[in-house]
């Protein structure tokens, strides 16, 4: 069996080109004992995969030059070599932007289709919505009858988020980018207000929307939404850093004055709770509990989703590219082989 990888070539200057990136097609090995050959359906693209990109230091090692990129996957099962899969089971698995591998059926985990889509464990029901779920309820910690704000709110962490403060008796405010993402946030994820940050009036329209200020702003995307965020901030305000996709790109720092002396005056004086996290921290306490949770409100509607699905890998530069400038609706996902349960 072989497989097509797409390998990192180069260490991205800026958006990532074509020319970072490497199409290889190798040999797979035989199986091992445990091990099982996968198929991959659907690959997600996140933004934190741009972070891999580069070598600053971080929470994760960084994709080495001629690796393969890294990724969640739903895949099928082709081949087994272990009691805990069945060849046709379909799996979660973390095999990359490539259209086969080899894995220890120990770090798989089966999904049922009977229960909800596949495509959804890599999105709603998966590291996307327990984002969502962690950050908010662990960090932000919303409270009835206060106001959440949510950047990037049309994107599948998002999205999630300010339907989550809404089962808890809060307020949601979307902020999104353009006339039709602007109105799914009402129309479609049933948020109680949305901005968009492209409008020249827009920070009249956050205030607007936010008479008694913010209580929890969930920060997915920073730069000048952020900043327009932080001057409606209530004391005891929350903020859980989820991302930072305004500068996602940015190779070095912006020009300008220092603003940082403001915020952090902002941060002392209104006694604000600023607290980055990576969902991975909370899988031990919290896994179990987003599971039946979020499971059970999407079955019963109560938390709605969106995917936006590209076809093939040769796909995936282009559309990596998108999603770094909002260019995506939903959680962003890449059908790399054909879908057995559609």
């Amino acid at each position: 069996m072989q497989t097509t990888q797409i390998r990192l070539a180069a260490r991205p200057v800026g958006e990532p080109a074509d020319s970072d990136f490497a199409f290889v097609t190798e040999d797979l090995p035989a199986l091992a004992e445990g091990q099982v050959l996968l198929r991959t359906v659907y690959l997600s693209l996140d933004p934190y995969m741009r972070g891999r990109m580069g070598e600053a230091r971080s929470y994760a090692e960084p994709v080495p030059l001629g690796g393969v990129m890294v990724g969640q996957t739903v895949c099928e099962v082709v081949e087994s070599r272990s009691e805990r899969r069945a060849v046709g089971d379909l799996v979660l698995a973390f095999t990359g932007w490539q259209t086969h591998a080899v894995a220890d059926a120990r770090h798989t985990r089966r999904l049922d289709p009977a229960e909800a889509p596949v495509s959804t464990a890599l999105g709603v029901l998966g590291m996307p919505g327990f984002t969502a779920y962690a950050g908010l309820l662990e960090i932000g910690r919303p409270q009835p009858g206060e106001t959440v704000v949510v950047a990037a709110a049309t994107g599948p962490v998002g999205s999630a988020v300010g339907q989550i403060a809404q089962l808890k008796g809060a307020r949601s405010v979307g902020i999104a980018g353009g006339p039709e993402k602007v109105r799914a946030l009402t129309e479609d994820f049933g948020f109680d207000v949305a901005l968009d940050h492209r409008s020249p009036s827009f920070r009249d329209d956050l205030a607007a929307a936010t008479p008694d200020g913010i209580d929890v702003y969930f920060e997915n995307v920073g730069g000048a939404v952020a900043e327009a965020v932080n001057r409606r901030l209530n004391l005891y305000a929350r903020i859980p850093v989820c991302g930072l996709v305004a500068d996602y790109n940015a190779t070095e720092d912006p020009t300008g004055p220092d603003r940082l002396p403001a915020y952090l005056r902002r941060v002392l004086t209104r006694s604000l709770t600023v607290r980055g996290f990576i969902q991975s921290e909370f899988e031990p306490t919290l896994t179990e509990p987003f599971r039946r949770d979020m499971a059970a409100w999407v079955r019963e509607g109560r938390v709605r989703y969106r995917e936006d699905v590209v076809e093939g890998l040769e796909s995936v530069p282009e559309a990596f590219r998108g999603l770094l400038v909002g260019r995506n609706f939903g959680k962003l996902l890449v059908r790399v082989g054909d879908d057995p349960t559609r």
